[in-house]
């Protein structure tokens, strides 16, 4: 999967808090990412679960590397960004 994945994917939610700030520190670092709303997108809530061992948790961060962050703090997303060109 990972070698199919171009860039950053942010599954979450426009209500979820933790989204939000992640988005906002994204945004605010300059990262491109797609964003894709878990509540309009059924197959999004289903990758959420089998990334997340079958829990809906947002948001859930995929990385190019395949790399997963759910729920990460301010300081967890910060260094993952760092490793990836933006």
């Amino acid at each position: 999967m990972a070698a199919e994945l171009r860039g950053i994917v942010v599954y979450g939610t426009t209500w979820c808090p933790d989204c939000e700030r992640a988005r906002r520190l994204l945004d605010g670092h300059g990262v491109r990412y797609e964003w894709i709303d878990a509540d309009l997108d059924p197959a999004a809530t289903a990758q959420i679960q089998r990334l997340n061992g079958g829990v809906r948790s947002v948001p859930t961060i995929l990385f190019p590397d395949g790399s997963v962050l759910t729920e990460p703090t301010n300081r967890q997303l910060l260094e993952k960004i760092a490793a990836f060109p933006s």
